[in-house]
């Protein structure tokens, strides 16, 4: 496939922050979208609510369900070509009070939405992975050979489906690619990630002092919108079938230089203390990840075309527009 213009494609987890950005932008290059939205009795989108005109979008179809039903996994990729999947449950605190959960979702879910590409013998199998499964960096940048430590559930969950995707490539011949975000920031994104939880803070007028855990962890910011290009890119080159790509721009941040970084761009400067409770166990904790895409650029010349201070103030300005859908009084887990 040269573009992925009128190629139907399937987004699992679209109401999530990185997905409502690639359903966003498969929409623009003019792709037709069947968005799986996780199954609430309210008929919410999700993120997908916030994006202008979108829900008269003619080439898009919303559906909502749950992946851990592998009868419905197979309705849904009826008739698809390109399968996205995104949808997880991310977030790590909350995998250490509910790791069964992430293993169920994670692994298992990705296994029915497997086993229903390979009946519906779909032309590509995007799995999305995450850059914790590498754990504390040995060595960096990080390729991908850097050797798998997986430090929360949530981590190890992504490991198994991963493994499980893999697994369908080399025993069944589908078309799987691995994809690996590395850490995403952009308009969206809710307080469950540390930028809008320093951003909304900030913001507002209620907090004095900013709650934060560990300012030490280093993690390498891609823009959202970039990543979902990305995905795009990787999931029209044949030649990224059966491998693993990195995502990321290859450089770092620590939390420390975000928090004065954000406080410059908003002329807001307020103490940071510590709370305890966002503080991850010390052997969990990932210190430094930091992206190595060579292999993305060499076989895609994908390139991120938004700089980390051009994310920022576009977050910022979002978060500022939209702070009364935060709750910055409050840890989000």
């Amino acid at each position: 496939m040269k573009d992925i213009k009128n190629v139907r494609c399937l987004v699992t987890g679209a109401d999530g922050f990185i997905g409502s950005h690639l359903v966003e932008e498969l929409l623009k290059q003019g792709a037709k979208v069947r968005a799986l939205v996780y199954y609430n009795s309210e008929g919410k989108w999700g993120l997908l609510e916030n994006i202008k005109n979108l829900k008269s979008h003619k080439n898009l179809e919303v559906v909502l369900g749950d992946i851990n039903d592998p009868h419905f996994c197979e309705r849904l990729l009826e008739d698809q070509e390109i399968i996205f999947h995104l949808a997880a449950l991310i977030a790590i605190p909350y995998s250490y009070i509910a790791p069964s959960s992430y293993f169920q979702t994670n692994v298992l879910g990705t296994v029915n939405l497997l086993e229903a590409a390979r009946k519906a013998k779909v032309k590509r199998f995007l799995n999305t992975s995450t850059s914790e499964v590498y754990g504390t960096a040995l060595y960096e940048p990080m390729d991908e050979n850097h050797p798998q430590q997986a430090q929360s559930p949530y981590a190890a969950s992504k490991v198994g489906s991963d493994k499980a995707a893999m697994s369908y490539f080399l025993s069944f011949g589908l078309p799987v690619t691995i994809v690996r975000p590395f850490n995403n920031f952009g308009p969206r994104q809710s307080a469950r990630a540390v930028i809008p939880t320093i951003i909304s803070q900030i913001l507002s007028d209620k907090i004095k002092k900013i709650k934060l855990g560990s300012l030490k962890p280093v993690r390498d910011y891609t823009f959202a919108r970039d990543s979902a290009k990305a995905m795009i890119k990787i999931a029209l080159t044949d030649e990224t079938i059966g491998k693993v790509f990195n995502i990321g721009v290859g450089k770092g941040y620590s939390i420390e230089e975000i928090y004065q970084m954000i406080c410059k761009l908003t002329n807001i400067k307020k103490e940071v203390i510590t709370d305890d409770e966002r503080i991850r166990p010390e052997k969990s904790e990932v210190w430094k990840l930091i992206c190595s895409n060579k292999n993305l650029v060499d076989l895609t010349n994908w390139q991120p075309e938004t700089t980390f201070e051009e994310g920022l103030r576009e977050t910022i300005d979002y978060i500022r527009e939209n702070l009364d859908k935060y709750k910055p009084e409050i840890y989000n887990i």
